[in-house]
């Protein structure tokens, strides 16, 4: 029997599909609803509660995203796009070693939203075997591009690997999950910065 299409596969269908601007706007809006909902509650947040905070109808949810796996599939890319393209934004507006603790932070809020759909994504992981390895390997380039510019610029120490600080990042995931971790997680970025900066060449 063949596989059923992966929920990605459906959403490049629909977006073959032009949207009316309303619809094209309640879309938008339900995913960003959702990315919040998901990194506050987890994946068991109630869809009809996403809805809600939308301000659209269940049935306008389930219009766009048929499952919730659908839903997931959508939220998880988005912010990991949004992640990937904060790095070129950071760097064009802030010295090197500040983008680098900002896209730091919002690295921080991500794996909050990536936390929340844990379940959801090992389903999906069975279905879309690609799904991970596109998006970390995204994310990893727009860690090194940030990294390799500061330490060009002197910002931080030169003897810094940008997988080291991806693999200090991404501890922050198997954190114990109490309602002091986005906090916590903020401050251990704070001090990995300190010590990123530490011996660095003043220019």
């Amino acid at each position: 029997m063949a596989a059923e299409p992966s929920a990605i596969a459906e959403e490049k269908a629909e977006e073959a599909k032009p949207l009316r601007a309303d619809a094209q706007r309640n879309r938008d809006r339900l995913v960003e609803v959702a990315a919040a909902v998901f990194a506050e509650r987890g994946i068991d947040a109630s869809l009809e509660e996403i809805a809600r905070r939308a301000g659209v109808g269940i049935g306008t949810l389930y219009r766009h995203f048929p499952t919730r796996e659908h839903l997931v599939e959508v939220v998880y890319r988005r912010e990991a796009e949004a992640l990937c393209a904060a790095a070129g934004e950071l760097a064009g507006k802030y010295p090197s070693d500040v983008a680098l603790e900002q896209w730091m932070q919002r690295f921080v809020d991500y794996i909050a939203t990536k936390r929340g759909l844990a379940t959801s994504l090992r389903i999906l992981l069975t279905t879309n075997s690609t799904l991970f390895s596109d998006t970390s390997g995204r994310v990893s380039q727009a860690l090194r591009q940030l990294v390799e510019a500061a330490v060009a610029e002197g910002t931080i120490r030169g003897d810094v690997d940008a997988s080291d600080v991806l693999h200090a990042l991404s501890g922050i995931y198997s954190a114990p999950d109490t309602p002091q971790w986005r906090d916590r997680s903020r401050r251990l970025v704070s001090l990995l910065m300190d010590g990123l900066r530490f011996g660095a060449r003043k220019s």
